[in-house]
């Protein structure tokens, strides 16, 4: 790289590089590995290459002005794209609370930023300081801010909702859009924009952030206590006079007698992982780094064995006495990595 293009990529990609290690940082329970944010940067870079080859053929497409398609088309589609992997995160049960979806919003944003700008610099390398400082603190965030609103809202929508569906994200794309084309529209100046998105979306991220935060220490606190009188329960030999017991007896006449033992195996092995990962977040917040030792990953051999054996009937059945949150599936996700 030439010394003339130096300070134009600093000032491209730092802002935003800058901002999203100030979140990895502050994330008191280290809920995403430095890894996958990097492996999350690569993912939204791949997604502004996607982006690039489908933005060019809808606009042939439709032919249309540019300054058109770049208010009203191109934040849809981008956005949309970015989304999905958001989408595919959520649903491979990587991103369980609103604190990581921040994070990893935040991070796809950096990425598809950092492939735009210097796609810019390619194009119009003598462009002056003032555009640099323009597109790194201006666009820059604003991919990394839009697209964190859209993983936050994504991922409230679909924990509050009884049964998975696409829809709950539709709310977060609008969002993020809308931001995105607000931001393109320069209503005022570009100058007065990149103020605007400096002055509202990393305050406001930042705020969500903290509030989220927040909520898994209240999160922990109740579940790591539920987990606890559920697992007192299993060992006590009281379990057939409990709700938990009478419930079990129940399925009694919908499986055969290995399998409601196998459900109950399933249940003491499930709750004691749980316990497990909630007590390794309490001492990632306390700044101590717990490995997965060799019993855990022994149980967690069990446990696939285990859903194996009761299939997926058997794990509808017991799903009540699980609690089985989304949360709860993303945290045990984390305790095997």
């Amino acid at each position: 790289m030439t010394s003339h293009l130096l300070l134009p990529t600093l000032f491209g990609l730092l802002p935003v590089l800058s901002f999203l290690g100030a979140l990895v940082y502050l994330d008191s329970y280290k809920l995403v590995k430095l890894r996958v944010v990097i492996a999350v940067v690569i993912g939204g870079a791949l997604v502004a290459g996607a982006s690039y080859v489908m933005n060019g053929q809808v606009l042939a497409a439709i032919e249309i002005e540019f300054k058109v398609f770049s208010r009203y088309v191109a934040p849809v589609t981008e956005e949309f794209l970015k989304g999905l992997l958001i989408i595919a995160l959520i649903y491979a049960h990587r991103i369980g609370f609103l604190v990581d979806a921040a994070i990893v919003g935040f991070a796809v944003g950096t990425g598809f930023a950092m492939v735009e700008n210097l796609y810019f610099l390619h194009l119009f390398p003598e462009a002056g300081i003032g555009t640099w400082i323009l597109r790194g603190f201006g666009t820059a965030i604003m991919h990394g801010g839009a697209t964190a609103v859209f993983a936050v809202m994504g991922l409230a929508l679909f924990d509050r909702a009884k049964r998975a569906g696409l829809h709950f994200f539709l709310p977060g794309l609008g969002v993020a859009a809308v931001v995105h084309s607000a931001f393109n529209h320069f209503f005022l100046s570009p100058p007065v924009s990149t103020l605007g998105t400096i002055i509202v979306l990393p305050p406001l991220l930042y705020a969500v952030f903290q509030k989220s935060e927040r909520a898994v220490g209240d999160w922990l606190g109740a579940g790591f206590d539920a987990d606890s009188e559920m697992l007192a329960l299993i060992n006590s030999g009281n379990l057939s006079d409990s709700p938990v017991g009478r419930y079990l007896h129940t399925l009694k006449d919908k499986f055969k007698g290995p399998i409601v033992a196998d459900l109950l195996c399933y249940l003491r092995v499930y709750t004691e992982l749980a316990l497990r990962a909630k007590g390794i977040l309490m001492m990632r917040e306390s700044g101590f780094e717990v490995p997965v030792d060799e019993a855990t990953k022994e149980k967690f051999a069990e446990l696939r064995y285990l859903e194996g054996s009761i299939g997926r009937t058997g794990r509808l059945a017991i799903q009540p006495m699980l609690h089985m949150s989304h949360k709860d599936l993303w945290q045990l996700y984390m305790l095997g990595k």
